[in-house]
């Protein structure tokens, strides 16, 4: 196995007396991990400790043996892609990058230098100068990913970085994301989607109720999840027509409308669902702008493998 980079030693995090995380102990290696879990599972918590922005109530976090607790020099080597889409809405793209790079006290010019080189890897060189405000959703994420990037962080923690991207959008950010591992970094992605991890890594990290319920490969927990039925939302501009489509696969056994952009499917088989699903998006010139897992049906099958342990 590659070194060991990220350290949690019986981490607990409280939020008064709401769990986030409890007694987790893990060892993060260089390379690609996947976080999964339902919202609430503790994924945010947990990334929100490895990069330094809270400590934990119990237990220890180490990034390459420090604590990242008020580690200045340590925090310059995490990128973190947060989950949350805050920004200073009147800032263009460019004003946003070189103000937050600024922050790492190596001048205005090495800012705007690695702004303008982040800003075209993530292919927003032409929209760098509009309004952050006039945005696509899709166009925010990458963003806050040219961002957790620009500095070339030894390890970047990324928070369901995926939202709000179309499928050929995804798949560009796997690749980026995949040939960082390989360069002997260390990268955590948290994702609703297992297909989605399993194209960047078999090493995968399962969260429930604040704790870790499984480590190990992609493929046997998504074996195990293939008898049970999944929920996914998709809300597009002609949810009618996916529909249509989709219920002419073996593996969907329904789809309601849920408004007229939203429509919920039914599936026992989500990998196939999610592959079949981009293809109908191109074929038809669909204009997704969310897919994820329902809420309730992911927190029952994240119960249903964690056991009877922490129901």
């Amino acid at each position: 196995m590659s070194d060991i980079t990220i350290r949690l030693l019986g981490a607990s995090r409280w939020y008064g007396e709401i769990l986030g995380i409890n007694k987790i102990n893990v060892d993060i290696p260089s390379g690609i991990t996947g976080l999964v879990g339902p919202n609430g599972s503790g994924k945010s918590t947990l990334m929100n400790l490895i990069c330094g922005l809270m400590q934990p109530d119990q237990g220890r976090v180490l990034v390459h043996g420090e604590d990242p607790w008020n580690n200045a020099e340590l925090h310059r080597k995490i990128g973190y892609c947060t989950q949350s889409d805050k920004f200073f809405e009147n800032f263009t793209g460019r004003q946003f990058m070189e103000s937050m790079l600024r922050m790492h006290g190596r001048g205005e010019a090495w800012a705007r230098h690695v702004a303008a080189e982040a800003l075209d890897r993530l292919t927003l060189t032409d929209a760098a100068n509009r309004c952050i405000r006039t945005y696509s959703k899709g166009m925010r994420q990458r963003v806050k990913v040219a961002l957790a990037l620009a500095h070339e962080p030894d390890v970047l923690i990324l928070d369901e970085p995926f939202n709000g991207l179309d499928p050929v959008g995804r798949r560009e950010l796997i690749r980026m994301f995949v040939e960082y591992g390989r360069e002997g970094r260390t990268v955590l992605v948290s994702s609703h989607v297992l297909h989605e991890i399993e194209q960047m890594t078999d090493r995968i990290l399962m969260m429930s109720n604040g704790y870790v319920m499984a480590e190990g490969a992609v493929r046997e927990v998504r074996d195990q999840l293939r008898s049970h039925p999944f929920r996914v939302l998709v809300r597009c501009n002609a949810p009618r027509r996916l529909a249509a489509r989709l219920l002419q696969e073996p593996h969907v056994h329904g789809a309601e409308l849920d408004d007229d952009r939203s429509v919920t499917v039914v599936t026992n088989d989500p990998d196939s669902l999610y592959l079949k699903l981009n293809d109908v998006v191109l074929e038809e010139k669909l204009e997704p702008d969310l897919v994820t897992l329902a809420d309730e049906n992911v927190s029952s099958i994240f119960k249903y493998l964690a056991g009877r342990e922490h129901h």
